[in-house]
C-alpha cells in the first residue's frame, strides 16, 4: 500500500473530528500520512424531511463510496450507526474502532432530566427508535422532528424550539461538548441503535494491503460487540424507518445483548424487548448471537410491528 493516502469524510464539525483522529493513528501506529477530503452528502443537504422519508442513513455514506470507486479516496471514515447493514458490492469495512461512549444524552437548558420535563413538553429528535423509546417513558411528551448537524440540533435548542433535545453522548464528548449534558440516558431506559459511538473504516474490498494495515487499529471487542447488534437489524431488515434498538456489553468472555423494537407508525404500542447471551470469539459467534435476539423478537410478535 502506499504510505500517502486520502481520507473521504463529510464536512460536519464532528465528521472531520473523526477523519482527523483517524488520520493521526495512521500517522502514529502506522507511519502512513493522510489528507482529507471534505464532501457534503444527500443527507447532510435535505433537512426538511426525516431520513426515513428520504432513503435511510445510507445518504450519508453514498458520496464518499462513489470517492472510494473513482480514486479520489482510499478510505472513509463513518459513524458505524450511519452505515448500511450490507455494503455494495465491491466495499468492505476494514476495522472498527474502540468505541466512545454509546449512550444517549438528555440536553436541555431548564431541565435536569427526563423526569423533570413538564407534562407536554417539546423534545428534538427524528430519530423512530428515540421517538419510541421516548414515548414509553413519558407518553405525555411532544417529540418533535430535529435534522442537522450536532451544531445545528443545539443552536435550534438554544433558539427556543425545544424543551429538550436527545443526542448521542459521542459526538458531544467527541467534540469537548460533554457540559451540554444534563444527564445520560441509562441503556436500560434508552436502548442505544446498534454501531453507536463506534467508527468504522470503510474501502474499496479489492485493496488488500490497506486492509491489512487498517486491520492493526481496529478494537475486536468492540467489532464484536457491533457485529452481534448489527445482524438483529439485518435479520429484521433494519433501516432508518425501523424504530430498533441493539446494544452489546462484555461481561468477561460473555456478550450480552439486548434488542428493543417500537411500532414505526402506532408509536404507543408496546416496546418489544430480547436479551441474549453467549461466549462469543469470532464475527460469526456475534452474528449467530445477533440472530438470536432478531428470533426472541419475532417470538414477541415483531412481525405485526415490521412495514409491509
Amino acid at each position: 500500500m502506499s504510505n500517502s493516502i486520502t481520507i473521504a469524510t463529510r464536512e460536519s464539525r464532528l465528521a472531520l473530528w473523526q477523519a482527523e483522529h483517524v488520520r493521526d493513528r495512521l500517522a502514529r501506529e502506522l507511519g502512513v500520512s493522510a489528507t482529507l477530503l471534505g464532501m457534503t452528502t444527500r443527507g447532510d443537504q435535505i433537512l426538511d424531511r426525516t431520513l426515513s422519508k428520504i432513503g435511510g442513513k445510507g445518504l450519508f455514506v453514498k458520496e464518499l463510496e462513489a470517492a472510494l470507486a473513482d480514486g479520489r479516496a482510499q478510505l472513509a471514515v463513518h459513524s458505524l450507526k450511519d452505515v448500511p447493514m450490507e455494503l455494495p458490492e465491491g466495499f468492505m469495512l476494514a476495522a472498527v474502532l474502540e468505541r466512545e461512549d454509546p449512550r444517549d444524552a438528555f440536553v436541555s437548558n431548564d431541565y435536569a432530566s427526563l423526569a423533570e420535563l413538564p407534562e407536554g413538553a417539546v423534545v428534538g429528535s427524528s430519530s423512530l427508535r428515540r421517538v419510541t423509546q421516548l414515548l414509553s417513558l413519558r407518553p405525555d411528551l411532544r417529540v418533535e422532528p430535529l435534522r442537522g448537524n450536532l451544531d445545528t440540533r443545539l443552536r435550534k435548542l438554544d433558539e427556543g424550539g425545544y424543551h429538550a433535545i436527545v443526542l448521542a453522548a459521542a459526538g458531544l464528548k467527541r467534540l469537548g461538548l460533554g457540559a451540554r449534558v444534563r444527564a445520560l440516558f441509562d441503556v436500560g431506559q434508552m436502548l442505544p441503535c446498534a454501531g453507536q459511538g463506534a467508527l468504522g473504516l470503510e474501502i474499496r474490498s479489492d485493496d488488500a494491503g490497506l486492509a491489512a494495515a487498517l486491520g492493526r487499529l481496529a478494537h475486536t471487542p468492540t467489532l464484536l460487540a457491533c457485529e452481534a447488534e448489527r445482524a438483529v437489524s439485518r435479520a429484521l431488515g433494519g433501516s432508518c424507518s425501523l424504530p430498533l434498538a441493539a446494544h452489546a456489553h462484555w461481561q468477561g468472555s460473555t456478550l450480552c445483548l439486548d434488542a428493543a423494537l417500537g411500532h414505526a407508525e402506532l408509536h404507543a404500542s408496546p416496546l418489544l424487548r430480547s436479551s441474549v447471551a453467549a461466549a462469543v470469539g469470532d464475527v460469526a459467534a456475534a452474528r449467530s448471537l445477533g440472530q438470536q435476539a432478531a428470533q426472541r423478537l419475532h417470538e414477541l410478535g415483531a412481525g405485526s410491528y415490521l412495514p409491509g
